[in-house]
């Protein structure tokens, strides 16, 4: 095997190990929110995703330094997408890292604040999480198609259905944090509407990381003929 099919058969398999607990750690989310509203052992969770974050970190540095190390022996001509996009790429994996590390700062909060899980609000930061988790899942596989083109010279890849679908569940996620705040301030039964308000507005904040990794993605590839990320109607109106 040459050094250049090594360089990005690793690097497809690492993104796809960093993805896979990207993924575990964001589908803890909805169940550590379900448990705390059972009153069940949601502190375990909260837990176990700060061991999964933990994992993150070190996936990405392992990531990190298989591109800063790789030489041009090692990228080789085969992965001049690579070559041409090493720092967007670097920035891109920083940013991924944003939704593991923004997954266990919510659960801390919540364990932290401890909110009262019997009013609407709640329910549709139940709502969010869920959301969310879903787009992780869709994001988890189109960073794969992502990084697939780049690292082979010869790849084709047409990312625009599952972006379409994170840029609509992360509107969903918009309504559901207008509506838990307004909720949070019209019911009389709340007596902290703020803890509310802070806690729909982080949850929106990992909503939104996860949409502008799609951005990055599109960024990119606009300059990379084989990646395809956006429609052609999209693209006219950008």
């Amino acid at each position: 095997m040459s050094t250049e099919a090594d360089f990005g058969e690793r690097l497809e398999a690492q993104t796809a190990a960093y993805l896979d607990r990207i993924d575990d750690c964001v589908a803890l989310l909805p169940r550590v929110l379900d448990e705390y509203a059972a009153d069940g052992p949601y502190r375990d969770t909260v837990d176990e995703i700060a061991a999964v974050e933990s994992e993150c970190d070190d996936l990405v540095r392992d990531l990190r330094t298989l591109i800063t190390d790789a030489g041009p022996d090692d990228i080789g001509l085969l992965n001049t997408r690579i070559n041409f996009n090493e720092s967007a790429l670097l920035d891109f994996y920083n940013e991924l890292d944003v939704v593991a590390n923004h997954t266990e700062r919510i659960a801390q909060e919540v364990a932290m604040m401890r909110p009262d899980p019997g009013v609407d609000a709640f329910d549709d930061m139940r709502e969010m999480a869920a959301r969310i988790a879903e787009m992780v899942a869709v994001l988890d596989d189109v960073v794969e198609g992502f990084v697939r083109g780049l690292a082979r010279a010869d790849a084709t890849e047409t990312l625009t259905e599952g972006i379409e679908a994170i840029r609509e569940l992360e509107s969903e996620c918009d309504d559901l944090r207008n509506d838990a705040i307004a909720t949070a301030f019209a019911d009389e039964a709340v007596d902290q509407p703020l803890v509310y308000r802070e806690l729909a507005i982080l949850l929106d904040e990992l909503a939104n990381a996860a949409e502008d990794l799609t951005d990055r993605i599109v960024v990119i590839a606009s300059k990379e003929p084989g990646i395809v990320a956006e429609s052609a109607s999209d693209a006219d109106e950008n």
